[in-house]
């Protein structure tokens, strides 16, 4: 898919799967979710977006190992495509653009200007 749209929940999804890396699967993707934004996520709405964003082509999948802990299940692992990264590179110049376009007068942050 060329140009795919990423949506904000989309990109903070695909951002956690970057840090986490290897070890990026639903839960662990959520719980990184969860502990950046100081508010909880659901699991579903992250399986949501994992999948929306292997079909836009922006991350790949593989099942990992199977494990005690989960019973003998195996664990959907994610990583980040190239496609995936540009996308990403994309979306950073364009908020970065957008902030620097804002005037600084008048705005007014806590703690100093914009």
């Amino acid at each position: 898919m060329e140009n795919p749209c990423l949506g904000t929940f989309e990109e903070i999804v695909l951002l956690a799967v970057c840090v986490l890396g290897e070890d990026a699967y639903g839960v662990t993707v959520t719980d990184e979710i969860t502990g950046q934004a100081g508010r909880p996520v659901h699991l579903s709405a992250v399986h949501t977006a994992l999948y929306r964003l292997e079909e836009k082509g922006l991350l790949r999948s593989g099942l990992g190992g199977a494990t005690p802990a989960r019973g003998g299940r195996r664990k959907r692992l994610y990583g980040v495509t190239s496609a995936g990264r540009h996308a990403l590179r994309e979306a950073r110049t364009l908020r970065e653009s957008f902030w620097r376009r804002i005037p600084a007068a008048g705005w007014e942050w806590e703690g100093g200007a914009a």
